[in-house]
């Protein structure tokens, strides 16, 4: 008997590259169809600054990915990360009245409840992840149905992020004649793509260094602990080697890419880079010793992961993570990056790539184009019949574990 083929589509509207992925999931199984990837227009420090801008962008790389697939979309998941996206964690109560079995709606009451909190003016709630149950005052429970209880509390940890940027991002996809099924934190997007279920279980943390934008996410026991976003991102990099060698930022994004490193130490003294600059700049050529970029650049990375450090630590996470942290996003390239991030954390690091496609590129491994697998793969998940029968008995269906 043939199977439906069901298309499924992740988007990732960054600041610095909008990138579309278009997958096929047939037999339960998930092929790479068809992909694009355009420079992004219209935004402004991971903010939407022209909404036009953004929409042609998201057209035009959609309009790549189907011309490879050799089919026409009309509905995608979404990535949403940036500056206002932040995470707490939250708890709902529902007394039951008298003991009896707990269901399915009592779950769906109590997550509901805890995801009803108290936001200041211009927030939403991105995401609801599931943490645990407390059962009659026993905490640790995965899935209470079918006990018996009189009070049910959920544990969960919710992501919120601004209202008005989320609204932004719906009305620019829009525009391209596009409907979102579902918007999703791009840090999780990145786990949920580069980092096996068991993984999680053992602690794990991932960080998604974009352009204008660092977001974060760690779990434990397959439950998102935290949820963040960092104020350090690839452009702050690319800043510090403009303003040392005084040359226009565009110079200091070539100088980075093509002979940065985050280690410095074993950088030759005598190595010597020849700065670029523009057309027109109207100076000569300059040299700059290669082991003070790296060390420009070391500097920076530390100071990144001093950051993560400190998240970890305000989780109570920095001796969890078993498996380490997973690095993800164009910013995961710098060479070194793992090795100083293994340096500060006192644990395993490595770069988070897309697993668990059928026919994915080669050209597609790459920590930038992680975050639209992870998105893609959820499209799928939420499209499978599997997941659309779970959706009819509540909201736990749409949550990404």
């Amino acid at each position: 008997m043939s199977t439906k083929s069901i298309f499924a589509t992740g988007l990732d509207a960054g600041s610095t590259n909008t990138r579309c992925v278009i997958s096929l999931l047939e037999d339960r199984r998930l092929r790479v169809i068809g992909y694009g990837s355009v420079p992004s227009r219209g935004w402004s420090k991971s903010r939407i600054a022209d909404q036009q801008a953004v929409s042609d962008c998201v057209l035009a790389a959609v309009e790549e990915a189907e011309a490879m697939a050799q089919t026409a979309i009309e509905t995608v998941v979404a990535g949403m990360g940036g500056l206002t996206a932040r995470g707490a964690n939250s708890r709902g109560r529902l007394e039951l009245g008298r003991p009896r079995e707990i269901e399915q709606r009592d779950i769906n009451r109590s997550m509901d409840r805890a995801m009803h909190i108290q936001l200041q003016e211009d927030r939403m709630v991105l995401q609801l992840l599931p943490q645990d149950f407390v059962v009659d005052d026993h905490p640790g429970f995965h899935d209470p149905r079918k006990m018996v209880a009189s009070v049910i509390e959920s544990n969960a940890h919710l992501v919120t992020i601004s209202t008005q940027e989320h609204n932004n991002l719906i009305g620019a996809i829009n525009r391209a004649h596009l409907s979102v099924d579902e918007t999703v934190y791009e840090a999780i997007a990145g786990c949920y793509a580069s980092v096996l279920s068991s993984d999680r279980r053992e602690g794990v943390a991932l960080i998604d260094i974009g352009a204008h934008s660092t977001e974060m996410v760690c779990y434990y026991g397959e439950s998102a602990q935290l949820a963040t976003s960092l104020r350090i991102c690839g452009d702050h990099f690319s800043r510090d080697l403009a303003h040392a060698f005084r040359i226009p930022l565009e110079s200091a994004v070539i100088v980075k890419h093509e002979f940065g490193g985050a280690v410095s130490h074993g950088t030759a003294e005598n190595s010597t880079v020849e700065l670029p600059l523009t057309e027109g700049h109207g100076r000569d050529p300059r040299e700059a010793p290669r082991k003070f970029i790296n060390e420009i650049l070391e500097s920076r990375t530390v100071e990144l992961f001093e950051m993560v450090r400190a998240e970890l630590e305000r989780a109570g996470m920095q001796r969890a993570l078993s498996n380490g942290l997973v690095i993800s996003g164009g910013g995961a390239l710098l060479p070194g990056t793992c090795d100083v991030a293994e340096r500060v954390l006192d644990c395993p690091a490595r770069i988070g790539l897309a697993q668990g496609f059928l026919d994915w590129p080669d050209e597609l491994n790459d920590p930038a184009w992680t975050t639209a697998a992870g998105l893609a793969m959820y499209a799928a998940r939420l499209r499978s019949q599997v997941d659309l029968e779970r959706q009819s008995v509540g909201m736990l269906g749409r949550i990404l574990r």
